[in-house]
């Protein structure tokens, strides 16, 4: 008899003799192989791993993680891609029992390998009404660990053009993403803007932010929208003076209720402030939030014409490189919102606390916006002494969920206007 160990007798192996591989394997006990009456003594250690690698192709998944457990080398080998090649989910058929999206996750990421584009391929034809695309990489911790290259496993720019109605994607955890994938999805064309027949929409809402469109883009879309109500047009480099002017102008103004110029630092203070004279009473969301140049005196004036706000947005946002050189006295601004924003519902105050310049008097003014703004069920202020002094104020008055230094998510005014009734504060 040839001395070697036959590959047939393992193909049946059952649960229970795994059980007794992995019992014996803990003791010390060996495999013993009769050869001419003598019995020569063959550990399972000093089996090669392709051996060992070998028998696992006969097990199913489920087996092989159990297997897993034994020792640090069969967890190795257990690991190794060429096991993982097809996986079945289904236990009924000795595929894995998978018993939370989290365990799923854990196993793909230290089981799987996966290269995609192959897979997406085969499906493109079928996906073209998609409109939400979730990509989750794994391969990061893979690299992290074996130090291999990092392949374009999802080619992105086949990707959109098999997907025109994606409106939303996930990439998250894919490594080999960078700016070139970002644009390819959202690149906004402006002649592609400039074609559409938009004065024979019915269009309501427009976002636009950072969608880097031209000056000329912005005027020809803005000035031809019939009925629009909600416009957020923040972080635009375009969007400048001569892009506000022409809107006020020829544009359809009137029934615009809610606008957010985040980040627009080219619209000058006297060119916002002739526009917010006239359309501010109309407006019911506002957001003018980074834009260093809007100090003090600008919310002054504005402030006593928001009659009917509801969502305002102020200041400088955390984490902005640029910062306001002068100080903002909060306590002004505080007394002419209870005075002029009586439906005000949420208030965000973005500066910082080096910024606030308060006295031992703002408690007055946190007592006039207490009680003159009843349906007040948010107010953002940065963490500091003002932020604390404002919430025990607020915390007297049995509203202790009213004041609060950062919001969970950001989210557009016009969520916050149609829905606002819905949120949930803590």
């Amino acid at each position: 008899m040839d001395r070697r160990l036959s590959m047939w007798a393992v193909t049946d192996v059952s649960s229970a003799a795994l059980a007794n591989i992995k019992e014996s394997s803990q003791v010390g006990s060996s495999l013993h192989v009769k050869n001419g009456g003598l019995n020569h003594l063959t550990t399972l250690d000093k089996l090669p791993d392709k051996i060992v690698l070998k028998i696992f192709t006969y097990l199913p998944h489920r087996e092989v993680s159990r297997l897993a457990r034994v020792c640090k080398k069969w967890r190795m080998i257990s690991c190794d891609s060429k096991l993982w090649t097809h996986v079945s989910l289904r236990p009924d058929v000795s595929g894995l029992h998978v018993t939370s999206m989290e365990s799923l996750l854990a196993l793909i990421s230290i089981r799987f390998v996966i290269f995609m584009e192959g897979f997406m391929r085969k499906i493109y034809n079928f996906i073209n009404g998609l409109e939400v695309l979730h990509l989750v990489g794994t391969y990061e911790k893979a690299v992290e660990e074996e130090e291999e290259e990092i392949y374009e496993v999802v080619n992105i720019h086949k990707l959109k053009s098999a997907v025109p109605n994606l409106r939303v994607v996930n990439l998250f955890g894919i490594n080999f993403v960078d700016d070139s994938h970002v644009d390819s999805l959202s690149n906004l064309q402006s002649d592609h803007m400039m074609s559409v027949e938009w004065e024979k929409t019915s269009i309501q809402e427009l976002d636009i932010t950072a969608t880097e469109l031209s000056t000329e883009c912005l005027i020809d879309v803005l000035c031809r929208i019939p009925s629009i109500r909600y416009l957020s047009a923040g972080q635009q480099d375009c969007f400048t003076d001569l892009v506000l002017n022409e809107f006020m102008e020829k544009g359809y103004t009137k029934s615009l209720i809610s606008l957010d110029l985040d980040r627009n630092e080219n619209v000058s203070e006297e060119v916002l402030l002739k526009f917010l004279k006239i359309q501010a009473p109309l407006l019911r969301g506002l957001q003018l939030s980074g834009l260093p140049h809007l100090t003090e005196s600008f919310w002054t004036t504005v402030l006593p014409w928001l009659k009917n706000i509801r969502v305002l947005v102020m200041g400088m946002p955390e984490g902005c490189c640029q910062k306001i050189h002068q100080k903002i006295h909060i306590d002004s601004l505080i007394d002419s919102i209870a005075n002029n924003c009586g439906q005000v519902e949420r208030i965000e105050g973005r500066w910082d606390s080096e910024t606030l310049r308060f006295s031992d008097r703002s408690s007055k003014a946190v007592d006039a916006i207490r009680m003159k703004c009843l349906r007040l069920r948010c107010l953002c202020l940065s963490d500091g002494k003002y932020f604390e002094m404002v919430k025990s104020n607020f915390e007297r008055a049995d509203r202790a969920t009213v004041v609060r230094s950062t919001t969970n998510c950001r989210v557009t005014l016009v969520y916050l206007l149609y829905n606002y009734r819905d949120l949930i504060f803590n």
